[in-house]
């Protein structure tokens, strides 16, 4: 066998162990969501007997839907959990585009550059440093929607305010900008009218991956929402978790009713997530 003959072969074994690989890490990413789809329709006592059973003893039931509806008072999480997260989104997504590009127009003012890096350093702080002495300080203003959303936008705006500036050093040129201050637009009408647009797959990106995370979350909302008219989704679920007993098929249920609006969130706006994480990136 000669040389090249090898190297083939090696290239080969090396796909063939890659695809293996890959295969079984989607197998372990995706085995919790396939567990949770195949016990949604059955009995608390068919899961607990067979959770991996396609099909319990007792057959396909669709009571798990109705009654994790009512026990959790969907629709009112719902509408909070919709209030927050569009609210959420909608502020970091105005605030941090705003805040990236004066950062990246006023590069040359040192105010400026200190308050972008102290921002990208801030986000290697995690949040369970902050979350107690927040609830200290901020004790007499918890348990309102308002507050809930001020603290999302605070916590993911470096974030937001980072990529928002790749984008813009990168993707959209100062003459644009130039010329439209020849056509008689001001700052702000510049900005609104010719850099915002061009920002959709950043704005995407940005406006997804905060709703996801807003959407899930579980930790502030649970530090911040004390009244049950105010819980969102991921907090009412915790209603199914009993002292002596669990029912698994409600619990099933809820988690099925909490992530269809983000995971049909997502699918039409996947194709925005890899253009606009690329859109800041540096071109050669």
């Amino acid at each position: 066998m000669s040389e090249n003959q090898k190297a083939a072969t090696r290239k080969k074994i090396a796909h063939v162990i890659m695809w293996i690989v890959l295969f079984a890490l989607f197998i372990c990413f995706i085995f919790p969501f396939i567990l949770v789809i195949i016990n949604v329709f059955k009995s608390k006592g068919d899961i607990t007997s067979d959770p991996l059973a396609i099909i319990g003893a007792h057959g396909f039931t669709f009571k798990n839907f109705p009654e994790a509806m009512k026990k959790m008072n969907f629709l009112t999480v719902f509408g909070n959990s919709l209030i927050i997260t569009v609210s959420a989104t909608i502020l970091t997504i105005i605030f941090s585009s705003m805040t990236a590009f004066v950062f990246v127009r006023n590069g040359r003012w040192k105010l400026c550059t200190i308050m972008f890096s102290l921002m990208i350093a801030s986000m290697v702080i995690p949040f369970q440093v902050l979350m107690v002495p927040l609830v200290s300080v901020y004790g007499p203003v918890l348990n309102s929607r308002i507050t809930l959303i001020l603290m999302h936008v605070g916590f993911s705006v470096s974030m937001a305010v980072f990529m928002f500036h790749g984008s813009i050093k990168t993707n959209i040129p100062l003459e644009l900008e130039e010329a439209a201050t020849i056509d008689g637009c001001n700052r702000w009408q510049t900005y609104w009218k010719i850099v915002f647009p061009l920002l959709k797959p950043t704005i995407a990106t940005v406006g997804i991956i905060n709703a996801m995370a807003y959407w899930n979350d579980y930790l502030l909302p649970s530090l911040v929402l004390k009244k049950k008219a105010l819980y969102t989704i991921p907090i009412a679920t915790q209603a199914f978790y009993g002292t002596y007993s669990t029912d698994i098929g409600l619990i099933m249920a809820a988690l099925v009713l909490a992530m269809l609006p983000i995971l049909i969130l997502y699918v039409f706006l996947q194709r925005y997530i890899v253009e606009g994480v690329t859109s800041g990136a540096v071109k050669g």
